[in-house]
């Protein structure tokens, strides 16, 4: 029998949450990355006595637009600090007149409309193709949706995130556009972020948060920054509360993961060893130490 695992659980915090409660022996820690700097400080802690690690996705007061994250340092550090799962937590606007503000969507699929970010690891010096056909892992949703019912959240499992760049919103033939696809709600942040965490072979899901409807709805005029911004800290601390109660359940010992996330990069290494660049190779060191260390 192959050896367990002790998960050690990452959490991204998205617009609203810029800490979480629960955390024991807790510190905010400085993680350098050969990909820059990341969003802030990880809050590394204990919960329920699992190893939790946070990062505020915009940063501590919120400084960072969407286009000016520094994905490939924020999943790098949390990989370089020991992370397995990471739990992503997205506020969104929706799509669907049926996910109302303070609803939350686990989203099982991406489109990636955004165009201003770094969106691989990997490129000159060592190429690699990993699949995101399926681009969150399964297991966390299951335990996601189980701890969201049992706290009585309003939740639908499923649905499609667009991804768009910002950081304006959309123009109304925008929002009809992706309506038309079916998608189900709208952001910045989770692209490239679940394509990165998919190199990096963590476990990744999002949790979308519905603070308003996009502006297909013919009320949305109607809302006022006061409002969203009230639907923002509610959710925020919905969000708290789930935390507290999934990462018990993902924190348990286990074997490797059966959608195959730890190990995708077992068949997407294309570059030749003989010419792969060792400036690229020193940079790969957390994220593919596994194959190239």
């Amino acid at each position: 029998m192959a050896d367990l695992i002790t998960p050690v659980i990452g959490i991204i915090g998205g617009s609203g949450l810029y800490d979480i409660d629960g955390l024991e022996d807790k510190r905010w820690r400085k993680v350098s990355t050969p990909w820059g700097d990341p969003s802030d400080e990880l809050l590394e802690g204990t919960l329920a006595g699992v190893r939790c690690v946070f990062l505020p996705r915009h940063g501590r007061g919120h400084p960072l637009s969407p286009s000016h994250l520094n994905y490939r340092a924020n999943i790098d550090a949390l990989k370089r600090a020991g992370c397995t799962d990471v739990l992503s937590l997205s506020a969104v606007g929706s799509l669907k007149a049926e996910l109302p503000p303070g609803h939350f969507v686990i989203v099982d699929q991406f489109i990636d409309r955004s165009f201003a970010r770094e969106k691989s690891f990997f490129g000159d010096g060592c190429v690699a193709h990993v699949s995101v056909a399926h681009p969150v892992c399964p297991r966390i949703g299951d335990a996601v949706e189980a701890a969201a019912r049992d706290l009585g959240l309003p939740v639908t499992r499923g649905g499609t995130y667009l991804v768009m760049e910002g950081p304006q919103f959309s123009t109304k033939a925008e929002s009809e556009l992706y309506r038309s696809w079916g998608c189900s709600v709208i952001g910045m942040t989770n692209m490239p972020e679940a394509k990165l965490a998919r190199e990096a072979e963590l476990c990744y899901a999002t949790v979308a948060m519905v603070t308003d409807f996009d502006c297909w709805h013919p009320d949305h005029d109607h809302v006022t920054v006061d409002q969203v911004v009230k639907v923002l800290f509610g959710n925020a601390e919905k969000a708290r509360a789930l935390v507290k109660s999934v990462v018990p359940a993902l924190g348990a010992p286990r074997g490797l993961c059966p959608a195959g996330c730890d190990r995708a990069l077992d068949h997407a290494i294309i570059t030749a060893p003989d010419k792969r660049k060792p400036a690229l190779m020193a940079k790969l060191d957390a994220v593919a130490g596994r194959l190239l260390g």
